[in-house]
């Protein structure tokens, strides 16, 4: 069987009975051990994924089937399915069973999807590489001993390594875009609140966004169609009506698109991604749009605002995982105090406790005020100052990492290193604005380059759109 780049196409086949659902899922799950190594997987749903393609394929043949008939889906280790295991890919959730559907899963189940199985990531969605998984690291399908990136890297390469069409990831500081970056894929992120987060386990809920990866816009803008929008459930879901996505991709006239002189010159940026970045810039140009420079005089504050907000949320967030209500709990305890120390020191992984830590410091009674206070009160300048420029630019674009992926175990001994691969994502987050990694070519060791567009909150049509524009001229 071939390799299907939408769903249009898988439609296609499927109504010219080249296809079933049955026979894509059997494709899919061939895929999936052949690339076993890869490690994306934490579980699959063979059998289960089987029966719902034969009433799928019952549904199509009766003209009774959903908008996603015909879409593989895979599921980030973060998104409540119900009856099915839930780690945050953490040994502190070993053995969990999620006792109901996230909304957005429940709304992709509604309209006929067909879910293959839950993909490992960072614990508890923190990390950049997909190192920090309780399962082991995920490789990159490109090259096995890099990284895919993270959190999302499970969700990564499941689409690019072709056994699923589609996958569900979170971004709360570039999870979805910077594996999509380093996976050769298209990796979105809606405005904060355009999806619900009920079944969504929380890192940083602020931040917090369920984000798409695909290999199209089309795709990526149909499950957003269906996933958006208002929730009972979720009381900062924003009840703003949700518009066809997938009918509104064509973009018309010229746009007015600025670029920070610091992402495409900084020494910091790998060469070969200035380049590609600065020849996508000089094309636009050509193409009769406006690309224009602009200063953001608080970048050097972003990352740091980053990480004193998000460790903060995670803090807070992590506490209610302790061994006594569901999870890991330690055998070691001697007492309900030394239970709740060993259940937490035994079942976290080093990266979660040391962010634990760090958000715990900062809203310390002696430092709240120092870092946590003006953290925010910076979060607030970040994003006026961002609307700012928006209202003045169609789109922000930037690469959307600085380098390409790393060799694994390259960072492990240097987190700054690591966390510094966010630097062009978290802004995104901060601001709450919409933004999308889109494929922009190779390096010269054939590993993939990504390009990043933000543009204005709830402006996702537009944004897509553009992205649709730019994909096709790629092509062309």
């Amino acid at each position: 069987m071939k390799r299907y780049n939408s769903l249009q196409e898988v439609r296609k086949d499927l109504s010219e009975g080249k296809i079933t659902c049955r026979s894509l899922t059997e494709y899919y799950l061939k895929n999936i051990e052949a690339k076993a190594h890869l490690n994306a997987y934490v579980e699959v749903y063979a059998q289960e994924a089987l029966a719902t393609a034969d009433i799928v394929d019952a549904k199509i043949k009766a003209g009774t089937a959903g908008k996603l008939a015909g879409m593989v889906v895979g599921l980030k280790d973060v998104l409540c399915h119900k009856n099915h295991g839930l780690q945050a890919s953490s040994n502190i959730l070993k053995g969990f069973v999620s006792q109901f559907n996230g909304t957005a899963v429940e709304r992709v189940i509604q309209e006929d999807a067909i879910i293959i199985g839950r993909q490992s990531c960072d614990e508890f969605a923190m990390g950049s590489s997909n190192e920090n998984s309780a399962f082991g690291p995920v490789k990159n399908d490109a090259d096995n001993t890099r990284v895919p990136g993270g959190s999302s890297g499970g969700s990564a390469v499941g689409v690019q390594a072709d056994t699923c069409l589609i996958s569900l990831g979170s971004d709360t500081g570039g999870s979805v875009r910077q594996p999509a970056a380093f996976c050769d894929i298209i990796g979105f992120k809606p405005s904060y609140s355009r999806i619900s987060r009920y079944g969504l386990i929380a890192y940083a809920s602020s931040f917090d966004s369920i984000g798409i990866m695909a290999r199209s816009i089309e795709d990526t803008a149909l499950m957003l169609e269906v996933i958006a929008g208002q929730d009972d459930f979720d009381s900062t879901v924003s009840s703003k009506p949700v518009p066809s996505y997938s009918t509104e991709l064509g973009f018309s006239g010229k746009a007015k698109i600025c670029y920070l002189k610091e992402a495409v010159e900084s020494e910091g940026v790998a060469k070969e991604i200035r380049e590609a970045t600065q020849k996508k810039i000089d094309q636009l140009k050509k193409d009769g749009h406006t690309v224009e420079a602009v200063e953001f005089p608080l970048l050097d504050y972003i990352l740091p605002t980053y990480y004193i907000l998000t460790t903060a949320e995670a803090s807070s967030n992590l506490s209610r995982f302790d061994g006594v209500k569901y999870g890991y709990r330690s055998e070691n305890g001697t007492d309900l105090e030394s239970m709740y120390k060993k259940t937490r020191s035994e079942g976290f992984g080093k990266e979660v406790k040391k962010r634990i830590m760090l958000g715990t410091f900062v809203l310390s009674a002696g430092f709240y005020d120092a870092y946590y206070t003006k953290a925010q009160k910076v979060r607030r300048l970040i994003r006026e100052y961002t609307e700012k420029i928006l209202s003045e630019y169609d789109f922000m674009l930037l690469p959307t990492t600085t380098t390409t992926a790393f060799k694994i175990g390259d960072h492990q001994s240097d987190p700054l290193a690591m966390y510094l691969a966010d630097i062009f994502t978290v802004h995104a987050n901060l601001a709450g604005i919409p933004a999308i990694s889109i494929p922009n070519g190779k390096d010269a060791a054939g590993l993939a380059i990504g390009i990043q567009l933000m543009g204005r909150e709830f402006e996702e049509a537009k944004l897509l759109a553009f992205s649709n524009y730019l994909l096709k001229q790629n092509e062309n």
